[in-house]
């Protein structure tokens, strides 16, 4: 006779029972200190939180120069430093409204129509919609693929509002969200989402040889949908593009002037935690590229320290992995170590990059792909969205070879476009004054390139987190 396990009926509605008992509070404080804005977060903790908090601050565009974390025993605690891109504090009081609610909107219900309507500001990425297919590629890194994909949508009666596509090591993975190009409607239809799949894996099996790994996969909408840039990171995580990271392997006294990604794992067995640090290049959204990768490979943060200052970003993590153990295999701490340098470099794509603002049309994206390929261009990273009837996006584009691209072709293409085509610097330097105060020196040793020392929970987390309890003000309404 077979033995049924029992198995005792759980409300699903318990596991939010904590968070509905203690719900999270938020307090935006800019009286701290005089250049920055303190986002505070107290929460009932939950695997992803971090994730989540630091995904709703860097969807709007801000800037997080520290950020101290605390989350034993079941509560989650965390402060951040912010300001805008110009780094000015936060002090719109719609905006201010719209990070509080955001914070909470998992347990509150979501954002209040009128604060997003007043909000004066995107909410990034624009490219994310639960209404549209979405469309994810990967494969080898060659000139013209997204060119061609997109011609086989327009072809196909495909309009794409959205798309977003990174590069690293001679990889690629790119996201597009497609509509009918008739009713402006999400396709559904099974026969139809077939053979434009089927029509697909031709284009993209034609960019590869025999053997090579590439997928191309239709999604229909849903609810909750993975963000779009850590969807990203799942995918060339997928395709395996980390093991060819590898960062600097020098000391810690090697770090002064060193513009390479440097990666520490030791153990802290007193308290049972792997410590992870991190020194590299500051950048934007680079704590969101950080998180991402301790979260979707099951690692729990229990403290962590941030910082950045002049050119560089220092990341201490305080990790086990979601079962409780600890990093004590060699193994496990070199894939870590790839993944977390992979991370930090998948952003930073290398070319020129390119501002375009025009009007939204079905085949657009076609259009502007195919006068690159025409131009012997090559996209290393774009994002392109819409806002009303105007399409806006940015693209990261060298010669086929992956050097620098000369003006007078430049020039060819923005004729060739027509509407606004904005020539910003190359992608290597970010012009933020936040945190780039001056990048060109940084291969030279430059005394602004201080060497700074690593992280201690000691004389730097637990300061400012002691402090978090007592500051905590009321919610602002």
């Amino acid at each position: 006779m077979e033995i049924i396990p029992y198995k005792p009926y759980i409300d699903p509605e318990f596991e939010s029972l904590i968070e509905r008992i203690y719900p999270p509070r938020v307090c935006i404080d800019n009286d701290a200190y005089p250049d920055c804005t303190l986002v505070k977060v107290d929460s009932a903790n939950k695997h992803g939180i971090l994730l989540e908090m630091v995904q709703v601050l860097t969807d709007l565009d801000l800037v997080i120069s520290k950020s101290y974390i605390s989350s034993d025993g079941g509560w989650f605690m965390d402060v951040f430093h912010v300001t805008d891109q110009l780094a000015n504090k936060i002090t719109d009081e719609t905006l201010i409204l719209y990070i509080q609610q955001a914070l909470c909107t998992n347990r509150r219900g979501g954002i209040a129509k009128e604060v997003q309507t007043h909000l004066k500001r995107d909410v990034r990425p624009r490219h994310v919609s639960a209404e549209n297919t979405a469309l994810e590629v990967t494969g080898t890194d060659r000139p013209g693929l997204m060119s061609e994909i997109s011609a086989v949508l327009h072809e196909l009666g495909c309009h794409v509002p959205a798309a977003v596509a990174w590069t690293h090591n001679t990889r690629s993975a790119c996201i597009f969200y497609i509509e009918d190009g008739l009713d402006s409607g999400p396709i559904t239809d099974p026969d139809r989402l077939a053979h434009l799949e089927e029509q697909l894996e031709i284009v993209v099996a034609a960019h590869h040889g025999e053997g090579e790994k590439r997928s191309a996969r239709l999604t229909t909408p849903v609810v909750g949908r993975t963000h779009a840039e850590r969807r990203l990171h799942q995918l060339m995580y997928a395709d395996k593009d980390y093991e060819q990271c590898q960062g600097c392997e020098n000391g810690v006294g090697h770090w002064k002037g060193c513009i390479r990604t440097h990666v520490f794992i030791e153990g802290c067995k007193e308290k049972g935690y792997s410590v992870v640090n991190v020194r590299s290049l500051d950048r934007p959204k680079l704590l969101f590229d950080t998180v991402c990768v301790l979260t979707d490979l099951q690692y729990v943060v229990f403290h962590a320290a941030v910082s950045s200052k002049g050119s560089f970003a220092d990341q201490e993590y305080f990790i086990r992995h979601k079962d409780g153990c600890t990093l004590d295999k060699e193994s496990e701490r070199k894939k870590l170590t790839q993944c977390l340098i992979a991370a930090v470099e998948r952003r930073v794509s290398h070319g020129l990059r390119l501002d375009i603002s025009t009007k939204n049309r079905m085949g657009l994206l076609s259009d502007i792909t195919r006068v690159f390929r025409e131009n012997g261009l090559s996209v290393s990273r774009s994002e392109i969205g819409t806002n009303g009837d105007r399409a806006t996006g940015s693209f990261y584009v060298t010669d086929a070879s992956g050097h620098e691209v000369d003006a007078p072709t430049i020039e060819l293409v923005r004729q060739e476009i027509g509407g606004s085509v904005l020539v910003v610097n190359k992608s290597s330097s970010w012009s933020s004054k936040a945190s780039f105060p001056d990048l060109n020196t940084a291969g030279g040793g430059n005394s602004k390139l201080e060497n700074r020392a690593r992280l201690s929970l000691g004389s730097l987390l637990w300061s400012h987190l002691g402090r978090i309890s007592s500051n905590f003000g009321p919610l602002r309404s």
